[in-house]
């Protein structure tokens, strides 16, 4: 074996390690909380590194009856699912005709919605209180979604237009040939084929509008509509932190976003690379 041969298998080794050890790091604090969260406060305190001896749901229990983490996790599940389908929706058509048409005021409007991307969200945070408390819209069911969406469309809307325009002209030409409206083209040719940046979409905008904070504790006041987020704060105190309740309650938290990555991670990767390699 050459002395050049022994070195690159030296520097496959180091980069695999390298590797590994970064997966690790990434991995190991998502292991740790969900194992914690079966321990007593005691054996919690006594080593926070260790197995749990006796693993124990009391912490669940104990989170979703004490904490109402239910009926935070039920806000959080309709606050989030009606944001992405209103996202994909209008990101959607909206993308389209921004990559089909050339109309009066088109880059104008394009620009307006990319400037979206480069406006600090915590800027938005006191002229948007102060606008919903004019409209009396503060603390209702639909107040999370509205910002969630208006948020969310400018990225969805560039991932789209993007991905739209470089889906040939032909298919819908020999869709109109056949007889087919711009609704029937819109909704069942073009959008099957947008599954990929569609599911990027899904992805990004669920994790947003999933873990947004700020928002969720400016805008909302009533129990009854927070959402998971805020309600993890109710595990804290002045003085004492519930740590064993509150590592199960980020689990619960955490869980659906881990089966919506582990659905979609391919459609995901597929997506950005479409839009890496077409942008």
């Amino acid at each position: 074996m050459t002395l050049k041969r022994i070195l690159s298998r030296i520097g496959a080794l180091i980069i695999n390690a390298f590797v590994m050890l970064l997966s690790l790091s990434c991995i190991f604090p998502i292991v740790w909380l969900i194992y914690s969260s079966l321990k007593t406060e005691k054996e919690f305190a006594l080593n926070i590194a260790a197995l749990p001896a006796h693993p124990t749901f009391e912490n669940y229990i104990n989170a979703i009856k004490t904490a109402k983490m239910h009926i935070y996790f039920f806000n959080s599940l309709f606050t989030t699912v009606v944001s992405v389908i209103l996202i994909v929706l209008f990101s959607f058509v909206v993308g389209y005709f921004f990559a089909r048409y050339r109309f009066a005021g088109r880059n104008f409007l394009y620009t307006m919605f990319l400037a979206g991307m480069l406006i600090p969200i915590h800027a938005l945070l006191v002229p948007m209180f102060v606008e919903f408390k004019v409209l009396g819209l503060l603390d209702k069911r639909i107040t999370l979604i509205l910002p969630y969406v208006g948020l969310g469309l400018p990225m969805a809307i560039f991932l789209m237009e993007n991905f739209i325009k470089d889906i040939p002209h032909e298919i819908e030409e020999a869709a109109y040939i056949d007889g087919a409206t711009l609704t029937t083209t819109l909704f069942r040719i073009i959008l099957p084929i947008c599954k990929p940046i569609i599911s990027t979409v899904v992805i990004l905008s669920s994790l947003s509008s999933w873990n947004e904070f700020s928002f969720a504790l400016v805008l909302i006041k009533s129990d009854a509509l927070k959402t998971l987020p805020v309600g993890l704060t109710n595990f804290s105190s002045q003085y004492t932190v519930k740590y064993t309740q509150l590592m199960a309650a980020i689990t619960i938290a955490i869980l659906p976003v881990i089966v919506v990555y582990l659905i979609f991670n391919k459609r995901v990767i597929q997506g950005l690379v479409a839009g890496a390699v077409k942008g």
